[in-house]
């Protein structure tokens, strides 16, 4: 097990860093935020055309790199660090692993539209009691003719408004299984919701008889949806890494400049304690997050102990080292015109996706048979 980058990787680290400090500046990310739709289609379609980020991991089979999770992580982490506004989390991280694992024709026709920057794809799973658990979903789909009908309401689904390809979990008489639904399908109702972090935006679906196309085998949903969100959570780690870095980082050239009783603040022990504290848990939570990507990567039966072990601490970490450099801030910390708050936003909001770290460490506690 070796988490030193190679050349590839480091050139793949700097392409994706240098993309983003041109696009998700931060007046890019304000102006976004401030948009109904939450992205620059243009940059999309640069990610896809010059990069190849939305394929990067799909089989090439698909249309895709077939790169691992290891360099799929490298880019969410850059993400993370640049707070880019884009459905990529939803259409990669969701989505994407739901069709590969289900396999069959859906895969087929649906993964070289996502690898090209063609579709913007999402999984719509949690319901009004907000659970990432497909056991607990009510929504449901019944036969009608060659096809389906799904009907039910899905909430905080990531960037449903503007999906092309909704996955939707729903249950059948076999079981939970998974739909996929146009986003232009008749009975489809869209709305968008009002959230703390306006960097990634969530949506309200209701459907009403809206027609479906079944995704897999009917009845084994929950199986390709688990495995699908153990991906995702490897994937939001990386990100929630890439954002404290940042938010360290930031912190750290403020402490130098920010003068109290005539030195920096950065010089007084008390704040180079809480640095080393903050970069401990920057640090151990990048370590979670490189051993579930090598896990989904070389290991997949640690897979469901690793990514549930990457997301309960490097969503505390985020959360923490986000929250003491508002403090370190001072004052400036807490006004609209410093971006500190929107990696803090962005830190609570990951830190219940996919699930709280309370819910990651039972699902930890099981997967090891405590």
């Amino acid at each position: 097990m070796d988490f030193t980058l190679s050349d590839e990787q480091s050139e793949l680290r700097r392409t994706v860093r240098a993309f983003l400090v041109d696009k998700s500046a931060e007046t890019a990310v304000r102006r976004l935020m401030d948009s109904d739709t939450g992205y620059d289609a243009a940059v999309w379609q640069q990610m896809a055309a010059q990069l190849g980020l939305q394929g990067l991991a799909i089989a090439d089979v698909h249309g895709g790199a077939g790169f691992g999770l290891q360099e799929q992580s490298i880019v969410f982490e850059e993400m993370g660090r640049a707070l880019l506004c884009a459905p990529y989390f939803a259409t990669v991280a969701l989505a994407a692993p739901a069709l590969a694992l289900a396999g069959g024709q859906a895969a087929a026709d649906y993964l070289p539209g996502i690898a090209a920057g063609e579709t913007i794809a999402t999984l719509a799973l949690c319901e009004a009691a907000g659970s990432w658990d497909p056991d607990a979903v009510t929504a449901s789909a019944q036969p009608a003719g060659d096809g389906w009908l799904v009907i039910g309401e899905k909430n905080y689904v990531l960037d449903g408004h503007v999906a092309d390809l909704i996955l939707v979990v729903a249950r059948t008489a076999a079981g939970v299984s998974l739909f996929a639904v146009t986003g232009d399908a008749t009975g489809l109702k869209r709305e968008l919701l009002p959230t703390m972090d306006q960097t990634r935006k969530q949506a309200r679906l209701t459907f009403d008889a809206v027609p479906a196309r079944l995704v897999g085998t009917d009845g084994e949903g929950a199986t390709v949806v688990r495995g699908a969100l153990d991906v995702a959570a490897v994937l939001l780690a990386a990100e929630q890494v890439g954002g404290a870095s940042a938010c360290l980082a930031e912190t750290v050239e403020y402490a130098k400049v920010r003068e109290q009783f005539g030195r920096p603040i950065g010089s007084f022990q008390g704040i180079k304690h809480v640095w080393t504290e903050l970069l401990l848990q920057v640090e151990s939570a990048r370590a979670a997050a490189q051993f579930a990507a090598w896990a989904a990567d070389c290991a997949v039966e640690e897979l469901p102990v690793a990514a549930a072990l990457a997301k309960a601490h490097c969503s505390e970490a985020y959360a923490r080292v986000a929250t003491e450099s508002i403090q370190l801030h001072g004052g400036i910390g807490f006004t609209w015109e410093h971006r500190t708050h929107l990696y803090f936003k962005r830190a609570k909001s990951s830190e219940i996706l996919l699930g709280a770290p309370a819910a990651h460490r039972e699902q930890l506690v099981t997967r090891l048979d405590f």
